[in-house]
């Protein structure tokens, strides 16, 4: 079984998460915040991987180091969970309409981080959350994880929907990398022998 765990404690957060690549979506995602944890089953339920995540931050000051470092942790799990990568696809991509919303998302676990993001946002905030802790916490994921990340907006205008679309365009995007390939089974899927 691909699972991992990753303990993160500093003096902004406290944060345990557990991840199984071969799940079948379930979530446990507190993080004290409301709509991040919306979030984040978002991504569990989408990518079939469970996800369990409990976060305490700094939330009397803003949300920011609670997303963030949930971004990190989740992004090292992910990792250390693929461990050597034989036998998955490694590539994913996926594109996602909802409603108003529909967002592409291409992605390469290549060990290689790197985040494209053209994901703008009408509106600062949704309810109370920042718009654009979206984007840090993508940020995070992708260089923890060694993620190549490439997340665009074709086309919305409901900031709620732009947000949710493109979690779930990560998740399938993610579901499909991590899956393993019958075909190459035990074979690292990289022409450079390693990644």
């Amino acid at each position: 079984m691909r699972k991992a765990e990753i303990t993160r404690k500093t003096h902004e957060t406290a944060i345990e998460v557990a991840v199984n690549l071969d799940g079948n979506g379930q979530s446990a995602c507190h993080t004290g915040v409301g709509f991040f944890d919306h979030m984040l089953d978002q991504l569990a339920r989408h990518s079939l991987i469970d996800i369990t995540l409990k976060a305490q931050g700094d939330l009397h000051i803003d949300d920011h180091h609670t997303v963030e470092d949930c971004g990190i942790a989740l992004g090292q799990a992910l990792a250390r969970a693929l461990g050597d990568k034989k036998g998955i696809r490694r590539y994913g991509h996926f594109r996602l309409a909802m409603d108003d919303t529909q967002v592409a998302c291409a992605l390469d676990l290549s060990a290689r981080p790197f985040l494209v993001w053209n994901l703008p946002f009408p509106t600062p905030k949704i309810g109370t959350f920042d718009t654009e802790l979206v984007r840090e916490f993508f940020q995070a994921l992708a260089t923890h994880g060694g993620i190549t990340l490439h997340v665009d907006l074709i086309h919305g205008f409901n900031s709620h929907h732009i947000a949710e679309a493109a979690f779930k365009a990560v998740a399938r995007s993610l579901r499909e990398a991590v899956e393993p390939d019958p075909r190459m089974a035990g074979v690292l899927p990289s022409t450079k022998g390693a990644l």
